[in-house]
């Protein structure tokens, strides 16, 4: 059995070779699959933001907003990389 999805293949061509096999009739693991491999493209997040008109104002608030989340991501990432650093020589560098 294959549960594959034609619904978008017209508008994402990078969709159409996602073809989902089913193992012993387990539609749902199926599609739990399906969905990750859809929100990892982000058909999903596409889907919903184009679903219903956005105004102006909402639509410049959204971008800005998702602005300042990358930057602070960015930011907390290399963050936490520089504090999780192992097997450092100086475990503490800038502090004699």
């Amino acid at each position: 059995m294959f549960l594959t999805l034609k619904l978008l293949s017209n508008r994402h061509p990078s969709f159409i070779a996602r073809t989902v096999f089913v193992k012993n009739n387990n539609v749902d693991d199926a599609c739990r699959l399906l969905n990750r491999i859809l929100g990892k493209e982000g058909i999903l997040e596409q889907f919903r933001l184009t679903r219903y008109y956005e105004k102006h104002l909402q639509t410049r608030r959204r971008i800005n907003h998702e602005k300042c989340k990358a930057i602070y991501n960015e930011d907390m990432e290399r963050k936490i990389k520089f504090v999780l650093r192992k097997n450092r020589h100086e475990p503490f560098p800038g502090c004699h």
